[in-house]
């Protein structure tokens, strides 16, 4: 009896093992990298060629294109993702204020926002290439911020106007006795409540927006952009310079996503249960 009761108190199960965040996300990279470093070793083309690069050849084509290299290229994409980003999430919270504003509008608007979406975003590309004149060497592409802003204004409606409307009723029914208006209940309770799920929209939107000034720039008619260089390194047939330019983006989207969850988490720390 005393051996079976020690044996049944020391079996763990997996559900009481707690690993720490950084410990599991340590775990996950390195098998991975792993993953990748065996499948670029076992993939082999019909003429013999390995057509997934491995680690170490990735980290050569970082060094041998330099710093100056992605930081000019890096430099262009993010000012066009940055400008869409703000007039897509500009855009898509104004039009969300203004539908509960005026309630009859919001058919129209959640029109408008599933129309930006449905659309393919290669075909609105190939108009604005034409209607949109190349900028100057080292300029912003005005096709690139465009497909930015569309890449995040979908989300950023749908997640403001679901946060909007999430505000308590009595709240706003207290308002409304004392004699508030529509403006009063969206600036004193409605965008309260609507925060935290503003804030997880916004942080949906960067990489969205990053990866719409990066498609804006597959259609050329631009001098510097991550996008060109990712074409040209394709026509020279150099995979780990576009395997390094694909997995900056990566790091630069997921920065990007770090960056707004941390000012979420400031201004909104009800949305995880910590005290402000």
């Amino acid at each position: 009896m005393t051996t079976e009761a020690t044996s049944k108190s020391r079996t763990i199960e997996w559900e009481d093992v707690h690993l720490p965040p950084w410990l599991i996300g340590t775990i996950g990279g390195v098998g991975l990298i792993a993953f990748w470093w065996i499948i670029s070793a076992v993939w082999v083309s019909s003429t013999g060629a390995h057509p997934i690069p491995s680690p170490p050849e990735v980290i050569g084509a970082y060094i041998a294109a330099g710093w100056d290299y992605f930081a000019r290229n890096f430099a262009v994409t993010l000012a066009e993702a940055g400008i869409g980003y703000l007039w897509g999430n500009g855009l898509a919270l104004l039009l969300s204020g203004v539908v509960l504003i005026v309630p009859r509008l919001e058919g129209v608007a959640m029109q408008v926002a599933i129309l930006t979406y449905c659309v393919p975003i290669v075909a609105i590309g190939m108009l604005a290439v034409v209607l949109i004149p190349p900028p100057a060497v080292g300029e912003p592409s005005g096709t690139a911020i465009l497909l930015a802003a569309l890449s995040c204004f979908f989300t950023t409606v749908v997640g403001a106007l679901l946060g909007l409307k999430s505000a308590d009723k009595t709240s706003l029914d207290l308002i409304t006795v004392y004699g508030g208006s529509k403006f009063t209940q969206l600036f004193k309770v409605r965008l309260v409540a609507a925060l935290p799920a503003i804030l997880n929209a916004l942080k949906i939107a960067v990489p969205a927006a990053f990866l719409g000034a990066v498609l804006g720039e597959f259609f050329g008619k631009i001098e510097v952009g991550v996008g060109l260089a990712m074409v040209l390194a394709q026509q020279a047939s150099d995979a780990p310079l576009v395997w390094a330019l694909a997995l900056a983006s990566g790091a630069v989207s997921l920065a990007g996503f770090g960056i707004v969850g941390i000012i979420a988490r400031v201004a909104a720390p009800w949305s995880k249960g910590s005290a402000s």
